[in-house]
């Protein structure tokens, strides 16, 4: 496992050198989307699927906008003076990054390990101890989404209902106008 893991972060790393090394716009997109998706797998070997899907999200709509940018475009060549800096810098952030990268992956706790092994006060313990007694609710998550956290439930519920509200006032609008562009043409 964990050498799969080192394999696509060193790919990861490949694409991104790639990205900055290529004078084709349309090469280096690419390249940027090659690091995406290759994340959002290493995010899917961390057992964070959550976190790969809305990395794929992002990623393709990225992605689509930045090749329409790119698409067209003609690139100016630098000099080479000004590529080897930026090249070098770019190399030099990388290498920070990676070492960076190491030193949080070294401080990780043993993987497999849930947290409420590791906290005795995590709030997944509290749930799982006094759910039941505090709430009076068999079902735990019920317990969760409307006791523990009912202010953030009910502000999650509020965005959801404003923006299907917006939504539809948008729809409900256009649709009018629409209705009233027809009938001005009819006549």
């Amino acid at each position: 496992m964990i050498e799969v893991l080192a394999l696509l972060i060193l790919l990861t790393v490949i694409a991104a050198i790639i990205t900055v090394l290529t004078s084709n716009l349309l090469h280096a997109v690419i390249s940027v989307g090659a690091v995406g998706f290759l994340l959002a797998i290493v995010y899917l070997f961390l057992s964070a699927p959550d976190v790969a899907i809305v990395q794929i999200g992002v990623e393709v709509v990225s992605l689509v906008i930045l090749i329409r940018a790119t698409l067209g475009r003609e690139v100016q060549k630098l000099k080479t003076v000004h590529a080897v800096v930026g090249v070098s810098f770019a190399v030099a952030f990388v290498a920070v990054i990676g070492l960076f990268g190491i030193q949080v992956f070294n401080a990780f706790p043993q993987f497999g390990i849930p947290v409420m092994q590791r906290f005795a006060d995590a709030p997944s313990l509290v749930y799982l101890q006094s759910g039941l007694a505090e709430t009076g609710a068999p079902n735990l998550v019920t317990a969760v989404l409307l006791d523990f956290r009912a202010w953030d439930t009910l502000g999650e519920a509020t965005v959801l209902f404003c923006a299907a509200l917006g939504a539809v006032a948008i729809l409900r609008r256009n649709a009018r106008i629409n209705t009233d562009k027809n009938k001005e043409e009819s006549s």
